[in-house]
């Protein structure tokens, strides 16, 4: 192994195609990480928006409320976001939301996404079978 290692030491083709090697893998990492800096940016800048599009259309109490249903149930309410956007921005919203207001809007929203919860028994009859104790 150090005969081989020495070897690949003193071959200057073996050299010069490790360092374009490198070479090629830095410039494709580094291409990369411009691609998340940029998509993080505008991440950010789209929550930005939101941020400011909800602030407009919500009064202190509905934000308020809105901010803890977030905190607890971030699907939910990423989808009353985007409905009271999308409600602003169709013009069905005659001025702010009220808490009440937003309260029924995620009343209608739990109503759709309300999920069954379902027991199944899987009863495993050949661990423990009672009618092996006749034999």
């Amino acid at each position: 192994r150090c005969l081989k290692n020495m070897a690949d030491e003193q071959d200057p083709e073996l050299q010069a195609l490790r360092a374009r090697r490198l070479a090629e893998m830095q410039s494709q990492y580094g291409g990369s990480e411009e691609d998340a800096r940029k998509q993080a940016e505008a991440q950010r800048e789209a929550e930005m928006q939101k941020n400011s599009i909800l602030s407009q259309i919500l009064d202190q109490a509905a934000r308020a409320r809105l901010n803890t249903v977030a905190q607890v149930k971030a699907d939910k309410a990423k989808k009353v976001e985007a409905m009271l956007i999308q409600m602003a921005q169709m013009g069905q919203l005659g001025g702010k939301v009220s808490e009440e207001q937003l309260k029924s809007l995620l009343e209608q929203v739990s109503q759709v996404t309300q999920k069954k919860t379902t027991v199944k028994f899987d009863r495993r009859r050949h661990a423990v079978d009672s009618d092996d104790d006749d034999i």
